[in-house]
């Protein structure tokens, strides 16, 4: 949970990981290597693969995107075996250096131990010292590592009892892919806030983030991790076990609005056609008189799309993006970072020129980039300018593997809808409601605020998960001290 290094130029939510495994293909690491491409929009910081040839552990661990090295040949033919895990990293906990690319892997008693993490613990720094004062000794500043940790202290006699003791004791969110000597494991957390599914192709199993990651392999999908499930998969076949007190489940809404890829299916559930619906309700709920409805890309299209059905408004693809230009946030300074987004997105004038425009986007964070992609129509000659954002307002953190902003840092928590408005320099501004937001996911009455269907902190405050690191100021202290010592590695 290493807030301190989150990227403070950046107006986006930044991903958190992808995972993936297979047990018992001969393609195996290849296999991976594709899967974690189609996850790579989940992080893109770094990708690792483990595999095992029934006598060794091998691994390839690198920075930079899947494509960068896994795509040569010599690297797949070093990565013998027919069972593999595999890990894209965008960095929520622990900075972006080598040792903390996953898989994570160590020698246990009891044999070889891969594992691979999407989510965050929200009680892994407290969890840590307690480890470190007894004794164990850590490799890494990543949260996953506390996992390995604690599987390795227990005293339980089978690696599955061990990875349960371990799962009951830490907190938030995570989708464990892991790979032992004879065993394939999954794991999602009791409100399975992040996404896992599994999957199937020629009698091998496969366990991934997304069902988009199935796709590229053709693999059939055979269903969701249930929240609080451990699949256990080996060469009998599938075991399932549920070793927690069964808890309403809260998958988080951020993997429908903005993380997961739009030809996935959650839960059911269309990824791009509940982004549609949200543009939808959204035309609803703030309707304006315009001439074009105008997605700001990519991930605005399918909401701009619904907007456009919904209002009768055309769509208009005048906001054309160049994908070939890096992130915004290895930008040094602030100045480079404006001209950073004019890189990023072009407009069509054509399109623009005299028009009453209606942004569409799927969320605003610090309002930055929202400010130059208004003044952006602007400059093209758009007449008006009209914003409306297919979620609600961001009014709290998250804790679970999504990196934001602290909340002094998150426009819509300080400011009102017209100062917001005012600072972004739009003629008018709406959000999605809250409700609104469920009615678009299916649910007529909306928001069931004794039980929430979905987690949703970051638009209402309500964590469904203790947050022990975070409200511990003396763990803050000491987390910022580790922050400082991996800022220097």
């Amino acid at each position: 949970m290493n807030k301190k290094n989150s990227n403070m130029e950046e107006d986006k939510l930044h991903e958190e990981c992808g995972v993936f495994g297979v047990y018992n293909h001969p393609d195996a690491a290849a296999l991976t290597a594709l899967g974690l491409h189609a996850l790579q929009h989940r992080g893109q910081e770094a990708a690792g693969i483990v595999t095992f040839d029934g006598e060794r552990f091998l691994s390839e661990k690198h920075l930079g995107l899947v494509s960068d090295h896994f795509s040569r040949p010599s690297v797949i033919k070093r990565l013998e075996g027919n069972n593999s895990v595999g890990h894209n990293r965008y960095s929520t906990t622990g900075g972006t250096v080598h040792r903390n690319i996953q898989p994570l892997f160590a020698d246990l008693w009891g044999g070889g131990f891969a594992i691979a993490h999407n989510g965050n613990l929200t009680n892994a720094l407290s969890l840590r010292y307690d480890l470190v004062k007894n004794g164990s000794i850590f490799q890494s500043t990543s949260d996953t590592e506390t996992i390995l940790q604690l599987v390795a202290k227990s005293k339980a006699d089978r690696t599955i009892k061990r990875l349960v003791d371990a799962l009951i004791q830490i907190e938030g969110a995570y989708s464990l892919v892991i790979l032992t000597n004879k065993k394939l494991i999954g794991a999602r957390d009791p409100f399975g806030i992040r996404p896992l599914v599994l999957g199937k192709l020629d009698g091998a199993y496969i366990l991934c983030s997304e069902t988009c990651a199935l796709d590229i392999i053709s693999a059939e999908f055979i269903r969701e991790i249930n929240p609080g499930e451990v699949v256990i998969i080996t060469e009998e076949g599938i075991e399932s076990i549920n070793p927690f007190t069964k808890t309403q489940s809260r998958p988080d809404l951020f993997e429908y609005i903005y993380f997961s890829r739009p030809d996935s299916v959650l839960d059911g559930k269309s990824v791009y056609d509940c982004r549609k619906s949200f543009g939808k309700v959204l035309a609803k709920e703030f309707p304006i008189n315009a001439d074009i409805v105008v997605p700001v890309p990519d991930s605005g299209v399918p909401a701009a799309l619904g907007f456009s059905e919904e209002s009768k408004i055309p769509f208009e693809l005048a906001i054309i993006r160049n994908h070939y230009v890096g992130r915004t946030f290895i930008q040094p300074t602030q100045s480079s970072r404006h001209s950073k987004v004019k890189m990023k997105h072009n407009p069509n004038r054509s399109s623009v020129e005299g028009k009453k425009i209606i942004l569409i986007d799927d969320s605003i964070v610090r309002g930055t980039t929202s400010v130059k992609i208004v003044q952006l129509m602007r400059d093209a000659g758009a007449k008006e300018v009209h914003l409306r954002i297919a979620c609600p307002p961001i009014m709290f953190p998250d804790f679970y593997g999504i990196d934001t902003p602290e909340t002094e840092q998150l426009l819509a928590a300080n400011h009102n809808l017209d100062d917001m408005c005012n600072f972004i320099g739009a003629d008018s501004l709406g959000f999605l409601s809250l409700d609104g937001l469920y009615k678009a996911m299916g649910y007529p009455k909306g928001r069931d605020n004794q039980n929430p269907q979905f987690t949703d902190h970051c638009f209402t405050g309500d964590y469904p998960t203790d947050l022990k690191d975070y409200n511990d100021k003396n763990l803050q202290e000491q987390l910022s001290l580790l922050s400082d010592n991996e800022a220097s590695t």
